[in-house]
């Protein structure tokens, strides 16, 4: 290389300066600022920018690490630095193995060294936000203000580092915020501080991605308080510093159990994959202080165990592996693409493209008579609300013409009628107490009525609904944040409505909600299913397919197996219904020649495999039948009473 320009750190500790030529020894130097090394040479005639050659040849090598292998410290007068070799350091015994004439230049950082001096004895929490309205950096210096009153042990210990990028853009709100986030600062500065501390140390400059490593190295959480954001990368960037590199290449100081804390805003999208984080809603600042003052006081080994639940999680969710997961959803979704159906349904931004199975087909009045004049046991199950109720009714009750169809329908001798809902028994009840000979299926079926009997049977596996004070307070939480949801509260089950919240907010709570509860409710004995406009939490081993499978065991016990089966539903949890049925003729409970009619309500992707448009044609088909039925006087009722004791 035809310079002498370098800035060489090994003779900054040991004094021996090469000597080039005939040239006199010249004093390096450490890098302070960015720029070409032979820029800041103060000879430029024997630059590599200098049109006149060097006389000097000599060979160079440049190692690049995360770290150097020099150790800083705060000179006494806190007026620099001073820099001695770190002698434990692989990068130091490298050179070692290179001929002794051959140049050796170290290209790395000191930064978090630096940083641990600044902060020595201080708990670091860090917040990497862009300067933006949605950010929330304000709400977190309030938090950050009230968990120093509320805690004020953490007075001279707790430090917030607020790293803010610069704006993207200009405009009124963004100079507002600005003066906002500074007069915080000032005043939260002035409040707490103390000699050689204040709580707030706000960076408002370009960071680059070393200098934010070493921030995230030696922040002991991380707080995130955006009110509305997109995936939100930071914690995760965080989670990845704190792991640091393998112990095989890191120094003695980092081999230690890794640890981290998480603060985050439950309105960003990061914030369901991290299950061990602290998630607050920021604009509750007293909650979000207490969140930051839980963070920072939990023991190591509950931070030990959290930082090695999410680092397993981000180091096997990487780039490959999102794009693995992308093409493997194409390739299933378009494995059958060219075999089905494509419909078009819905309008303006409710429009959809559902790709249908070609035997998909709407339910024909003729065949299902045919088939059902034929028959001489048969099974009917029907869904309520969106079934034989439309969905946007107000009054809930059923109109006299559905008791009557369906009051005809249990008189006929050769008929086991029910209506599997997931409303509460004591409504259903009520609605069809005129309808003495109906079997009811109330929640889903946690509670059963056999046909001709007054007592209900309890189907769940357990009693235990402690449940319940882990599953309200996630409720509650989401209820309060979207406008037009309710909790709905059962004998057995948990229900979050959102039919009248706004469609698109509604329906992304609820995704959110059902990845919290799943989470929090992994250990418990239940099961959390989302439906039309809803997410229930109820117990395990209770479901619309248990009712069937039970219907239709309890007739074949009775020596009259079912021959016709119809089974009405319009949303996910018919599903388990139109499921069971195929596995009920493969177990042999139903006949292969059993003539089978699982309809749902409304052309979408189902299990069944017939459709009707909507509650008026449900009607309309179950009065057809009813036209095809044995009078009751004709024969005498078919009991299931055995069965229910």
């Amino acid at each position: 290389m035809m310079s002498r320009s370098y800035t060489n750190l090994l003779d900054l500790a040991s004094g021996n300066f090469p000597v080039m030529g005939r040239e006199k020894k010249r004093l390096p130097r450490v890098m302070t600022v960015p720029g070409v090394i032979s820029e800041l040479d103060d000879d430029q005639t024997n630059s590599v920018t200098s049109d006149v050659p060097s006389s000097v040849v000599q060979d160079r090598i440049i190692i690049v690490a995360n770290q150097l292998p020099v150790k800083a410290k705060r000179r006494p007068d806190n007026k620099g630095w001073s820099f001695s070799w770190d002698d434990d350091s692989l990068l130091l015994h490298l050179k070692d193995g290179l001929p002794e004439d051959m140049e050796v230049l170290y290209v790395g950082s000191l930064r978090v060294d630096e940083l641990k001096q600044q902060f020595e004895g201080k708990t670091v929490l860090l917040g990497v936000d862009d300067m933006d309205v949605f950010k929330g950096v304000n709400l977190k210096l309030l938090a950050m203000e009230q968990m120093l009153k509320q805690h004020p042990k953490w007075q001279g210990k707790a430090v917030l580092v607020q790293i803010t990028n610069p704006a993207r853009g200009r405009g009124r709100d963004i100079e507002e915020i600005q003066d906002e986030i500074h007069t915080s600062c000032e005043r939260i500065n002035e409040k707490f501080s103390q000699p050689g501390y204040e709580p707030i140390v706000f960076v408002d400059r370009p960071v680059t991605v070393s200098e934010r490593a070493a921030y995230y190295t030696i922040a002991e959480c991380v707080v995130v308080t955006a009110v509305r954001d997109g995936m939100n990368l930071t914690p995760y960037e965080y989670i990845v510093c704190r792991q640091g590199v393998s112990e095989s290449e890191s120094s003695s100081e980092f081999n230690g159990p890794k640890k981290s804390m998480l603060v985050v805003s439950e309105f960003i999208g990061c914030s369901p994959s991290l299950s061990g984080a602290i998630r607050v809603n920021p604009w509750n600042i007293e909650a979000t202080a207490e969140a930051m003052h839980e963070a920072i006081s939990m023991s190591d080994s509950e931070k030990q165990l959290r930082h090695e639940k999410h680092y397993r999680y981000v180091s096997t969710h990487d780039v490959a592996y999102w794009s693995r997961s992308f093409f493997q959803d194409m390739e299933r979704t378009c494995k059958d693409h060219f075999r089905r159906r494509c419909w078009g349904i819905g309008l303006s931004f409710g429009f959809r493209v559902v790709a249908l199975d070609p035997n998909f087909r709407k339910l024909s009045i003729d065949a299902i008579v045919s088939a059902y004049s034929r028959s001489r046991n048969r099974a009917i199950l029907l869904d309520y609300d969106g079934t034989v109720m439309p969905q946007t009714s107000i009054n809930k009750t059923p109109s006299q013409e559905v008791l009557s169809i369906i009051d005809m329908l249990c008189g006929d001798i050769k008929n086991v009628v029910f209506v599997v809902s997931g409303r509460g028994r004591e409504s259903l009840g009520k609605w069809f107490s005129p309808c003495q000979k109906l079997g009811i299926a109330a929640e889903h079926g946690y509670f059963m009525r056999w046909p001709a009997e007054e007592a209900w049977e309890t189907c769940g596996q357990s009693n235990d609904f402690g449940w319940t004070q882990i599953a309200e307070p996630v409720m509650k939480l989401y209820t309060e944040s979207t406008d037009g949801s309710y909790i709905e509260h059962k004998e057995s089950a948990l229900v979050w409505h959102h039919r009248d919240a706004d469609p698109g907010f509604g329906s992304s709570q609820a995704k959110e909600m059902l990845d919290h509860l799943e989470s929090v409710l992994a250990n418990e004995p239940v099961a959390v299913k989302s439906g039309q406009f809803i997410v229930e939490v109820k117990p395990q081993g209770v479901s619309k397919g248990v009712v069937a499978e039970k219907i239709f065991s309890a007739i074949a016990e009775k020596g009259r197996q079912a021959d016709f089966v119809l089974c009405i539903g319009d949303d996910r949890s018919d599903e388990d219904m139109f499921e069971i049925i195929g596995n009920a003729m493969n177990s042999g409970v139903l006949s292969s020649n059993t003539s089978v009619f699982a309809c749902t309500v409304g052309q979408k992707p189902s299990k069944a495999k017939y459709y009707l448009d909507d509650t008026s044609q449900v009607i309309n088909m179950l009065d057809a039948l009813v036209d095809a039925s044995d009078s009751p006087s004709e024969t005498t009722l078919f009991s299931l009473t055995d069965e229910a004791s």
